[in-house]
C-alpha cells in the first residue's frame, strides 16, 4: 500500500478555555490544528469515490502484467445504509398547527429531504458534518450542508462542553490567502489573511453552526473496513495478473535451436529456446506455467468480504440467501444494520432538535422560541413490507389493543392519529347520510305506483299506464 497512509488521528473535538478572547491568532492556531485532520478527510473522501491506495502502489516493469482493482465496498456499505436507514425521509409533526405549518414551509422551501440524506451521507462518509445556518435576501432561513474540510467547531473546555466559536474558511486561487468567518452567539466576523474584516450581529443569538456525528467517536461508517478494503483490491488485482500471466505464458522449446527471426525477443514474444541435441526424440515443446495460489486467493477474498460486510454491519443484500427468505428472516439478517441505523436515528434527532431550536431563536419564523421542545420526530427503515400479513395481523388484533396500536401495524399507515380522524369522519358522514335517509321517509312518504303495459293489438306498440293502486 501507500507509505502515508492509516493511522490517521480521529477528530476529537476541539476544546478552548471558556472567556478566551477570540483573536486572529487564536483562530489560525486552531485552522492549522483543523488541517491535520484534512488528510484523514481526503482519504476516505477518495475511499468513497473509488481512488483506493492501489492506484498509488508503484508501477511494475512494462513486461509484467499490472492490473489495478479497486472494488468499492465504501461506496456499497453507505449506499446500502443510507437507502435503507433514511431512504423514507424522516418525519416532523408539532401540535400547534401554526408551528407545524412553520416547519412544513421551512422544509419545503430547503429542499429538507434532500438536504437531510446529503447531510446523513457526509456523516456516514467523515464521521461527522455541520450544518450551516443562514438568512436568504428574502430573510428566509436556509440551511447549508458543509463538510468538516471546510468548517470546524470549538467547544469550551468545561463540563457542559458548549460551542464557544465556530469557522467557516477557504483559500483563495492562489492556494495561499485564508479567507471565511468567524461566528461566536453575539456575532459573526469576516476574516481575510491573518485580518479581521467586515463584523455583523448574529440574528440567531446562538451559534448558527449545527454538528452532526455518526459516533461519539466521530468514525466514519467504512473507517474500520479502510484496510480489509484494500487488502481485497490487491489480492483481486493480483488474480487477475496470474489470469493474464496463464493467457500469456512462455513457450519452452528444449532441444532445437531456433534462429534469430523464430525468435525476436523472450520477453515479448515469451519464447524460451535451449538446444543442444539433435535426436528429435529429445526436444519438448511446452509452455511454462509458475505456480499457482488459487484457491487460497479465493478462501481470502472470500474470507475478506465476509469480514467487510460483518465489520461494517451492513449485509450483502444481493446474497443468494436474501433471495427466498422469509420476511421474519430478512429481519433476522437486517438485525446488525437496523441495530446500527437505531444508534444513528439517537444522534440524528438531537442534531435536527437542534436545528429546529435555531429556527425558532426567531420570532419571524415563530412565536414561541420554545416550540421546538414539542416536535415529534418519526424515522422509518426502507424495506420491502407483506401489506397482506400486516392486513390479517391487524384485523387479529381487533377488540384486543386500541385502535391506534392496532393500526400502527399497517405500514401503508404514514400517520396513525391522521387516520383515526379520517375513519371518524368518515363514519359521521355514513351516520348522517342514514339518519337523512330515516328523516325523509318520515316527512315524505312515497305513494308507490304499478305500471300496467297494454298491448293494442295490431298497432305493434307497447303503450305503458300507470296508476295508484
Amino acid at each position: 500500500m501507500g507509505e502515508n497512509k492509516r493511522p490517521y488521528k480521529l477528530p476529537e473535538p476541539l476544546m478552548c478555555d471558556a472567556g478566551k478572547e477570540i483573536k486572529m491568532e487564536l483562530v489560525n492556531d486552531y485552522i492549522v490544528k483543523h488541517e491535520e485532520r484534512l488528510a484523514r478527510y481526503n482519504y476516505l473522501e477518495n475511499l468513497y469515490k473509488g481512488f483506493h491506495d492501489i492506484f498509488n502502489l508503484p508501477e511494475k516493469e512494462s513486461w509484467k502484467p499490472d492490473n489495478r482493482l479497486a472494488v468499492n465496498f465504501p461506496k456499497y456499505v453507505t449506499d446500502v445504509f443510507l437507502g435503507y436507514a433514511y431512504g423514507v425521509p424522516v418525519k416532523k409533526k408539532h401540535p400547534d398547527k401554526a408551528v407545524n405549518d412553520a416547519i412544513v414551509d421551512f422544509d419545503r422551501i430547503n429542499g429538507m429531504s434532500d438536504h437531510d440524506y446529503e447531510m446523513i451521507k457526509n456523516v456516514c462518509k467523515y464521521g461527522h458534518a455541520f450544518e450551516y445556518f443562514y438568512q436568504d435576501e428574502s430573510t428566509k432561513t436556509r440551511v447549508a450542508d458543509n463538510t468538516p474540510k471546510e468548517v470546524f467547531l470549538v467547544y469550551e473546555n468545561t463540563l457542559r462542553k458548549a460551542a464557544y466559536f465556530a469557522v467557516r474558511y477557504g483559500y483563495k486561487d492562489d492556494g495561499f490567502t485564508k479567507y471565511g468567518e468567524v461566528i461566536t452567539k453575539e456575532k459573526i466576523v469576516e476574516f481575510e489573511g491573518n485580518e479581521f474584516k467586515e463584523e455583523k450581529p448574529n440574528p440567531y443569538g446562538k451559534i448558527n453552526v449545527v454538528e452532526w456525528m455518526m459516533n461519539a467517536e466521530r468514525m466514519s461508517l467504512y473507517e474500520e473496513i479502510s484496510g480489509m478494503t484494500e487488502i481485497f483490491n490487491k489480492a483481486i488485482g493480483e488474480k487477475a495478473n496470474d489470469v493474464e500471466s496463464f493467457a500469456e505464458a512462455y513457450l519452452a522449446i528444449l532441444g532445437a535451436e531456433m534462429d534469430d527471426e523464430g525468435v525476436h525477443r523472450i520477453r515479448d514474444n515469451r519464447v524460451i529456446n535451449i538446444y543442444g541435441t539433435d535426436n528429435a526424440k529429445d526436444i519438448l515443446v511446452q509452455f511454462l506455467q509458475k505456480p499457482t495460489a488459487d484457491g487460497t486467493q479465493e478462501n481470502l477474498l472470500e474470507r475478506t468480504e465476509r469480514l467487510i460486510h460483518k465489520i461494517a454491519m451492513v449485509p450483502d443484500i444481493n446474497a443468494e440467501s436474501f433471495g427466498n427468505a422469509s420476511g421474519v428472516a430478512i429481519e433476522y439478517k437486517l438485525k446488525s444494520m437496523s441495530d446500527l441505523a437505531k444508534n444513528l436515528d439517537r444522534l440524528v434527532i438531537k442534531s435536527m432538535k437542534k436545528r429546529y431550536k435555531l429556527f425558532c431563536t426567531l420570532s419571524t419564523n415563530v412565536s414561541n422560541k420554545d416550540a421546538w421542545m414539542d416536535i415529534e420526530f418519526k424515522t422509518s427503515r426502507n424495506i420491502p413490507k407483506n401489506v397482506l400479513e400486516e392486513a390479517q395481523t391487524a384485523a387479529q388484533l381487533d377488540g384486543v389493543v386500541s385502535e391506534e396500536t392496532q393500526l400502527s401495524v399497517l405500514s401503508i399507515v404514514d400517520d396513525v392519529s391522521e387516520e383515526i380522524k379520517k375513519k371518524e369522519k368518515e363514519a359521521e358522514k355514513a351516520r348522517r347520510k342514514q339518519e337523512s335517509t330515516i328523516v325523509d321517509r318520515l316527512m315524505f312518504p312515497q305513494n308507490s305506483t304499478t305500471a300496467e303495459t297494454v298491448i293494442q293489438p295490431g298497432a305493434g306498440e307497447q303503450v305503458t299506464q300507470a296508476g295508484a293502486e
